[in-house]
């Protein structure tokens, strides 16, 4: 018999929490036992209802020393700030955690300066920052994830190869474009039917929370400092992420060599031999990258789905390397046709 870890979803009732819900029912060796939302007392699907005949859970209201008594690992699907109060107590009470929040993806200083006071310094302090590509062998031995942002996560597996070959004393100009669904469940003026559709626009420009963790990974990585140039634009798509990125090169490379040694052993990253699109990412755990050059300029593009490897698949990749797992086990692959 295949070992079994029972794991938490702590809520669910979400866009992220779905999505791990989906990926979980099909995941070997981890038991979905647990499920909660800040209110509880809802039927997954009716929140769902594509879950209907497929899945059947009432939601608890949180409560972390029953989730300490019955699991081994909690994913926390909630905002920042709500985040950190739950991974505290459960961190101390034996379980490990992955966070979608941004409560522990930053260093003290810049999560307070862009978020809101921290909480939780002792555990910030023992964060590993889970990108797997990069940071797998860290990941292995971590007990608390902090989950990638989604435009973090484009932009990174697509930067990192070329660090070695870019100026620093250059901007880097990050063209980021979401859909709908990285702003959550709840309705605002701009994701509104009639404003979003047949409409694209930039918000936050030059000012988006995700620029300094960017340039804090860039940094750490690269021993440099680098000046970030990031403006999100909002799509009107449901799902999927297309970033275009530009820089100055200081030395001559074949850009597409680079990504190709860089990511030789990974499965979930393939190159593209021509610019990467969405629909071919939309609904799986894909990171596509296409990259060429034009002189001294190198253009980067890089395509995933925002709420999957954006979230929540990178979120279980990152919990079954922390179980000792292999992290390709349960990760969607196959995007919808047409």
């Amino acid at each position: 018999m295949s070992v079994q870890y029972n794991v938490a979803v702590v809520g669910a009732g979400g866009y992220t929490g779905v999505e791990l819900i989906k990926i979980l029912l099909d995941h070997p060796h981890f038991n979905l036992a647990y499920l909660s939302s800040s209110q509880g007392g809802e039927e997954i699907s009716d929140l769902y209802p594509a879950l209907k005949g497929v899945f059947s859970y009432k939601l608890k209201k949180t409560d972390v020393k029953e989730i300490a008594d019955t699991c081994d690992l909690a994913f926390l699907a909630l905002p920042h700030k709500n985040a950190m109060e739950v991974a505290k107590p459960l961190l101390d009470l034996g379980v490990k955690v992955v966070d979608l929040s941004a409560d522990y993806r930053l260093r003290l200083e810049n999560y307070e300066a862009f978020y809101t006071r921290h909480s939780d310094n002792e555990h910030l302090k023992e964060a590993v920052y889970g990108l797997v590509e990069i940071y797998k062998d860290e990941i292995q031995k971590a007990r608390l994830i902090a989950n990638p942002g989604c435009y973090p996560t484009a932009t990174l597996l697509a930067l990192i190869p070329f660090l070695p070959y870019i100026e620093s004393r250059h901007s880097l100009i990050i063209d980021a474009k979401s859909g709908v669904s990285g702003a959550g469940k709840k309705c605002s003026q701009k994701t509104h039917y009639v404003s979003i559709n047949e409409n694209i626009f930039a918000y936050n420009p030059l000012k988006h929370r995700h620029a300094i963790e960017i340039k804090e990974k860039l940094e750490l990585l690269g021993k440099e400092i680098y000046h970030i140039n990031f403006v999100p634009h909002l799509l009107p798509l449901t799902r999927g992420m297309l970033v275009s990125i530009y820089a100055q090169l200081q030395t001559d490379i074949d850009p597409l060599e680079v990504l190709e040694d860089f990511y030789a052993n990974e499965e979930f990253i393939r190159i593209k031999r021509e610019p990467v699109d969405v629909k071919s990412v939309a609904g799986t755990h894909f990171c596509d990258i296409y990259a060429q050059k034009h002189g001294n300029t190198l253009f980067i593009s890089s395509a995933i789905d925002n709420l999957l490897r954006g979230a929540s698949s990178q979120a279980v990749a990152n919990a079954n390397l922390m179980m000792g797992l292999d992290a390709s086990i349960a990760m969607p692959k196959i995007a919808a046709i047409p």
